[in-house]
């Protein structure tokens, strides 16, 4: 075998090689992968709207309220979040 020939074979090789290795990196992420990204997203919305639930509550001294009120804003904030998540997966 000639020294062109084997290069050339190299080369068609290597490209066969970068194609799959980044077509290996478009798939789909894991099931699990997938589950704990829409959980933290849930999790952390209610979380954040609770926290300012709290601080607004301690300022205005209108406890319980307020943390209620942001609880549920949080609520539907990371429903909200999930769903859209979810949507982007599909596609």
């Amino acid at each position: 075998m000639s020294q062109n020939k084997f290069k050339t074979r190299l080369e068609i090789a290597k490209k066969r090689v970068s194609k799959r290795n980044s077509d290996s990196k478009k798939q789909n992420p894991s099931s699990i992968g997938a589950a704990f990204k829409l959980s933290t997203e849930l999790v952390s919305a209610v979380a954040v709207g609770t926290i300012i639930g709290f601080i607004l509550d301690k300022t205005f001294g209108t406890k319980p309220w307020l943390i209620l009120i942001f609880f549920f804003v949080g609520v539907i904030a990371g429903i909200a979040n999930v769903i859209k998540s979810a949507k982007n997966m599909q596609k």
